[in-house]
């Protein structure tokens, strides 16, 4: 297990550096220049190289780099051209409520996979309802599904919130990020309850497709050692298909669910950002589409930097849960 760990770290130690050398080039080559892009077409050239000076761009390119990688390290991804602000403390207002969200659609991912396995693996009542659902969803984009899930529990039913995150104008602020946390911490608890409620639209419009792919590679691996030798024996004891389920195939069916899981972050990410524009959530999805505009390359790079170490981090942490899980992986 610590050879497994330590090989895990590592390699994302190496895929870390390799990120912020390709967003570091993508800098480097764009064509716009950061010194006129923060002073204004009009500065004169004596302020232009004072300031070119004191971001480091007359240095040389590997000290460029070195001195970019010590600032990320101290948390500084630089100023946006837009907001005029530290990107870092940019993202520390926007990635609370995206990291909420993201946090949500992923538990609830995960649940509707393991429904999805389970219910059709054991043949309950209406899994072939539950299953027709979910690939239905699956099927469609992301933003559709969020219109869809609107017009139905919002626009018809009245029973979800449509857009934002809370309904409150005095919502605490901390200490967590989270509302659904930050108002139990602080005594609550309809904060709680209302940012859940708008959390819910959004949540399930980003997990209907990860939960179908972990589902479906879940249910063929409890099908696939259903037939095996530890499982006809603890049917042979006299445990029931549930019991045989729940104590033997789980734990040896769940390794193959957990790299799709980690595949499948990314691809979360990707539809946290397309569907914080459909629910106007304030979050990173948010901040990128105004900053796109703009050519906010330091917010942009912030963004793809932030995202691309935790997907990262992500899947070296299901690397690790896969090697518990299953003792036999020792690379």
């Amino acid at each position: 297990m610590p050879k497994v760990i330590a090989t895990r770290v590592a390699a994302m130690v190496v895929v870390l550096f390799a990120l912020t050398v390709i967003v570091f080039v993508l800098q480097k080559a764009s064509p716009l220049d950061p010194v006129h892009a923060m002073l204004g077409a009009g500065a004169s050239q004596q302020a232009v190289e004072r300031q070119r000076h004191a971001l480091g761009l007359d240095r040389p390119v590997p000290e460029q780099y070195a001195h970019y990688v010590t600032g990320l390290l101290r948390g500084d991804f630089g100023t946006s051209y837009r907001t005029r602000r530290p990107v870092g403390t940019d993202l520390g207002t926007f990635v609370p409520a995206t990291a909420e969200l993201a946090l949500y659609g992923l538990i609830l991912a995960l649940l509707l996979a393991v429904l999805l396995a389970v219910a059709t693996t054991l043949r309950w009542w209406g899994a072939g309802v539950v299953r027709f659902v979910l690939l239905a969803g699956a099927s469609t984009p992301a933003f559709l599904v969020g219109i869809g899930v609107v017009l139905l529990f919002y626009q018809q039913l009245g029973w979800l919130p449509a857009a934002g995150r809370t309904s409150f104008a005095d919502a605490p602020a901390g200490p967590t990020g989270l509302l659904t946390i930050d108002g139990l911490l602080v005594g609550r608890p309809d904060v709680s309850v209302d940012a859940l409620a708008h959390l819910l639209l959004p949540a399930l419009a980003v997990a209907i497709g990860p939960a179908v792919s972990i589902g479906r590679v879940l249910r063929s691996s409890l099908l696939g050692n259903a037939t095996s030798d530890f499982a006809r024996t603890a049917r042979a004891k006299g445990l029931t298909e549930s019991r045989v389920l729940r104590r033997h195939l789980l734990r040896n069916s769940v390794g193959p669910a957990l790299s799709m899981t980690g595949l499948q972050v990314g691809l979360m990410f990707a539809g946290v950002l397309v569907i914080e524009q459909v629910f106007a959530w304030p979050g990173i999805g948010q901040y990128t589409a105004q900053s796109i505009p703009f050519g906010d390359f330091p917010a942009i790079a912030g963004v793809t930097l932030l995202l691309g170490a935790g997907y990262i981090v992500i899947n070296t942490v299901v690397d690790v849960l896969q090697a518990i899980a299953d003792p036999r992986i020792t690379v």
